[in-house]
């Protein structure tokens, strides 16, 4: 394996074991700014590869680098009645016992003394907060990242600069080649004297400021002699150039073909343009919408990847990918030959997008995601205000555990899923192309 490639595969692993230890410092801080216990702090899963214990916390790392977790004493209320600071035995009844199991499990660390300490037992906007926290951190660091790609380093932008890799032919568009044959004929910009490095500045006597001003006039013109200004070497200068009408791929839509458009035969100069925090912000909110949209269609997404994985179908660029996948894409992205700056800009932009996926997949408001308790949290919230409103008692706790037959189904299809996704990462990976 080139060594390259596992550089890249470790690099990701360790920007996600600092995503997953800011997530989780985003629940420990708010829940002990709010006097609830906090016994363990962990990222990864499994056995422990290293611990210490500062105060009542014990701060580690397992060898699974997969997910961590906080462990809040009281997460579940006792049954109504209940001593809360003792066990009880659990009902007979299927569902019941699953239920009952875990309010024991939650209530095993209760020592005397801890009744008020308990998370249960914190006001609903403490328990919205605690929760709330590890995802916000992910979207903090997403825009953090995000703003280093596009204001730090800039993002991949089209100039209308003659590239070094423009053809000197013409070749049609039915043909899959890029070699220059005897018998193809030069391009209208190679008769015309044009030269890689210069710089279009007009068209037809229109001022060019981007390479889409340049495609977009140079289309429409058609075939037929036309006037382009352009700077070579820092002089301005004009070449009269007669351009042809060519087949080429629709800018819209690259599956489609527009006929007989006109064509010069320049290629545009990739350049990384920086953009301001504006620009993040926009950036963020499209994607997010895109990723919102994606988690929405879910299910019809996983169908998608399980025929990738066992039809051999090509993996929908815009569907899920686990962490082998991803780490799989930052292996590809350090190996390949991109220059320096182009593989940060890659790896940054791949972390920054995990990390707004996983703040939004967190969001969703069913256990054991964080989403289900903020859920727990507002509706308790909200019964309580019904309640001062018309006068009535206070309501006790939200009780999620009645939940719990679901938060163990929903969390066998997300084991499933997370299968299904390793299995499809390794077998028919996403790439860089897609």
């Amino acid at each position: 394996m080139n060594w390259l490639y596992l550089a890249g595969i470790i690099v990701f692993l360790i920007g996600l074991m600092a995503s997953v230890g800011l997530h989780e410092l985003g629940h420990l801080v708010p829940a002990k700014i709010f006097g609830v216990r906090v016994p363990q702090y962990m990222v990864g899963f499994g056995t422990t590869a290293w611990s210490i214990r500062r105060g009542e916390t014990e701060y580690g790392i397992k060898w699974i680098p997969l997910g961590g977790y906080i462990r809040m004493i009281g997460m579940l209320p006792p049954r109504p009645g209940d001593d809360p600071t003792r066990l009880r035995s659990s009902s007979t009844g299927p569902f019941q016992g699953l239920i009952e199991s875990a309010r024991d499990v939650a209530q095993e660390e209760v020592r005397p003394g801890d009744e008020d300490r308990v998370f249960y037992r914190k006001k609903w906007w403490q328990k919205v907060i605690i929760m709330s926290g590890g995802p916000f951190m992910n979207f903090v660091l997403s825009f953090i990242l995000f703003s280093i790609l596009l204001v730090g380093i800039g993002i991949p932008a089209l100039t209308p600069v003659v590239s070094p890799k423009t053809n000197t032919c013409v070749i049609p568009i039915s043909e899959q080649r890029t070699d220059c044959r005897a018998t193809d004929q030069p391009t209208p910009a190679v008769k015309a004297g044009m030269k890689p490095g210069d710089r279009i500045v007009s068209f037809g006597g229109q001022k060019i400021n981007s390479w889409d001003d340049a495609t977009r006039l140079i289309r429409s013109h058609g075939a037929g002699p036309v006037a382009v200004g352009i700077v070579r070497d820092g002089k301005p200068m004009t070449l009269n150039v007669t351009l042809i009408a060519q087949d080429r791929p629709s800018t819209t839509d690259p599956k489609k073909i527009d006929k007989g458009v006109g064509f010069l035969g320049v290629m545009p100069t990739e350049v990384m343009q920086q953009q301001s925090l504006g620009v993040v912000v926009g950036y963020m909110g499209q994607l997010t919408g895109r990723v919102a949209e994606s988690l929405l269609n879910l299910p019809q997404k996983m169908v998608g990847v399980w025929h990738a994985a066992f039809s051999g179908d090509k993996r929908d660029p815009e569907g899920p990918v686990g962490v082998v996948g991803a780490g799989r894409m930052g292996g590809e992205i350090l190996s390949s030959d991109l220059s320096g700056k182009q593989k940060v800009a890659f790896l940054v932009n791949l972390l920054a997008g995990f990390n707004l996926a996983i703040g939004m997949f967190n969001l969703i408001p069913l256990l054991p995601l964080d989403g289900g308790h903020i859920a727990g949290g507002l509706w308790e919230g909200l019964k309580r205000a019904y309640a001062r409103v018309r006068r009535r008692p206070e309501p006790g706790y939200v009780d999620i555990a009645k939940v719990l037959p679901l938060t163990y189904a929903l969390a066998f299809v997300m084991i499933i899923m997370a299968g299904l996704l390793v299995y499809a990462d390794l077998i028919n990976p996403l790439t860089l192309t897609g």
